[in-house]
């Protein structure tokens, strides 16, 4: 209970008041033949419940009504089978001709000018980045959730790796602790945080200083790309390094700051847990007031370096 009296639920950062808890009970009793999908974006679009990209917050309202139902309050209707969804099943990646080692390219970075950044758009070439981080990378390929952005790093028509940004680690001690927000505005802005999830630079390809040359380029242009992309601009970067692996140089070049070491522990689903080897933590800011940005609360299509 709130000190008012009324009736105080918060999920996900979000407070949700007596009256809307009231308008959710009765937009399941009014609608009762929409089906559970249908029911969670109607209910985000009452509340104007949204990410920072404008889009309804899906996995928060599923998570408040699955609470609700568990109170009592609310039922959901039954799970509707989807005939077109039925047989589906996850792309399966392949190598190909296509992905195969190139010749070796070595010399330094003045060499190899310009080095660029190409957002991958297009369904061919998506494939092929998918495919390159199957092949290449050490921890293979992983879909990305939410927002992300895909890059190739190009020297003219010529690939030289990959970059794959997406939304960050929901809960991380070391970074939450020295951004120093609550629970809830971490769940609140967490949006604003984004993952360098795979950073991968071709085996064949040996040029002295690029990878941290990437890593700058990326720290200059991803704010204007993401806003582009989804609508809003990410404050602050962070990335994991296998110390088995990397010694997180080219992040350290790169002006990223090394907070510390991950437990190497963590939750998966409810009743489960997972266990990984320890990895380093680096993160890069964006935004001068990346810090005071995260502490407060903000609407949606909100560029903070205006």
């Amino acid at each position: 209970m709130s000190q008012n009296g009324k009736v105080r639920i918060v999920q996900s950062g979000r407070e949700i008041s007596s009256e809307e808890l009231n308008e959710i009970i009765e937009t399941f009793r009014m609608f009762p033949g929409l089906g559970r999908s249908e029911l969670i974006e109607t209910i985000c679009e009452n509340l104007s419940w949204f990410t920072p990209s404008g889009k309804p917050k899906i996995d928060a309202c599923r998570k408040l009504l699955k609470k609700l139902e568990a109170e009592g309050k609310i039922e959901f209707p039954p799970k509707k089978k989807d005939p077109q969804n039925k047989n589906c099943a996850a792309r399966k990646i392949t190598k190909t001709s296509r992905t195969d080692p190139r010749p070796e390219l070595i010399g330094r970075l003045s060499d190899f000018e310009p080095v660029k950044l190409v957002i991958v758009r297009y369904k061919e070439d998506r494939e092929l980045f998918d495919e390159y981080l199957f092949r290449y990378h050490y921890l293979g390929y992983s879909k990305p959730f939410g927002c992300y952005i895909r890059y190739f790093i190009k020297y003219y028509n010529e690939i030289l790796g990959c970059v794959l940004l997406a939304g960050a680690a929901k809960s991380l001690g070391v970074r939450d602790k020295w951004i120093g927000w609550t629970d809830n505005q971490r769940l609140s802005n967490l949006s604003w945080v984004i993952n360098n999830t795979r950073f991968l630079i071709f085996p064949w390809v040996q040029i002295k200083n690029l990878a941290s040359h990437v890593l700058g380029q990326i720290a200059r242009r991803i704010g204007d790309d993401w806003y582009r992309e989804w609508n809003y601009s990410p404050v602050l970067m962070e990335t994991f390094v296998d110390p088995e692996y990397y010694a997180g140089s080219c992040y350290k070049g790169a002006g990223w700051q090394h907070l510390g070491m991950t437990t190497g522990e963590g939750l998966a689903r409810k009743g489960k847990s997972y266990k990984t080897t320890p990895k380093m933590i680096f993160v890069k800011p964006l935004s001068d007031n990346f810090a005071s940005f995260l502490h407060d609360k903000h609407t949606v299509n909100e560029k903070p370096y205006e």
